[in-house]
């Protein structure tokens, strides 16, 4: 059982930067590939960005170049730099996991609760 939890969420000006984490439970982190989703009001949860135990990384268009995914296995941490923020980045964000390869769909094992990111104009 992996247990993730998010911070670092907030209400940044667009332009701005954000800096969320995911704190993960349990052992063999370093087997895990790790991904971040996000949902808008109304809308889908959509894929962001993911990583594997091995550091093949995958991004979503619209946040290529502007966000950075990264992980630190000896503090079961994984990382979400977003810079240059817009207001449609704006939504809930989510950390999930799964023991297998990297994937942008959301197949993860285990979700964290969320955190809220909202970028004013």
């Amino acid at each position: 059982q992996v247990q993730l939890v998010e911070s670092g969420g907030g209400l940044v000006q667009a332009g701005g930067s954000l800096r969320l984490s995911c704190a993960a439970s349990g052992r063999s982190f370093n087997y895990y590939a790790m991904g971040w989703f996000r949902q808008a009001p109304g809308k889908e949860r959509e894929f962001v960005a993911a990583i594997s135990g091995s550091g093949i990384i995958y991004y979503e268009d619209s946040v290529q170049g502007r966000f950075t995914i990264s992980r630190d296995n000896a503090k079961n941490t994984v990382y979400l730099q977003m810079n240059s923020l817009k207001p449609e980045d704006t939504a809930v964000y989510y950390c999930a996991a799964r023991r297998a390869a990297v994937s942008r769909r959301p197949e993860y094992d285990y979700w964290g609760q969320g955190t809220q990111v909202t970028v004013s104009s």
